[in-house]
């Protein structure tokens, strides 16, 4: 005879697992704007910037965009594990964040 399946508890248990994986992409954004040094922005501005990428038409920028946020997890890969540092330890792999934002090297001064 075969086995009967318990569909509510599969459903909780699949609601349980998807409320789970947003928490931690959160989680990991929030871990992505602390390393960037976005949290350095009040609320507003970062928003605002966001909204603006988001609203973009201009796939230049997006792609360049795109390959400076690239660039970014790769030197953070070759300093201490990169983007997957975020992923699997559930911390930025540097607490003080990568101090090589901008376009070149002495952006920062």
């Amino acid at each position: 005879m075969r086995k009967v399946r318990d569909y509510d508890a599969e459903l909780k248990a699949l609601g349980d697992k998807a409320r789970a994986l947003r928490a931690k992409r959160v989680e990991q954004l929030g871990q992505l704007v602390a390393t960037t040094g976005a949290d350095a922005l009040d609320a507003e501005t970062l928003a605002g910037a966001l909204l603006d990428a988001i609203g973009s038409k201009d796939t230049r920028a997006k792609e360049a965009w795109r390959a400076k946020g690239a660039a970014f997890f790769q030197r953070r890969g070759k300093k201490a594990g990169g983007a997957d540092a975020l992923d699997r330890s559930g911390a930025p792999a540097e607490p003080g964040g990568d101090t090589a934002r901008g376009s070149s090297p002495t952006a920062n001064g």
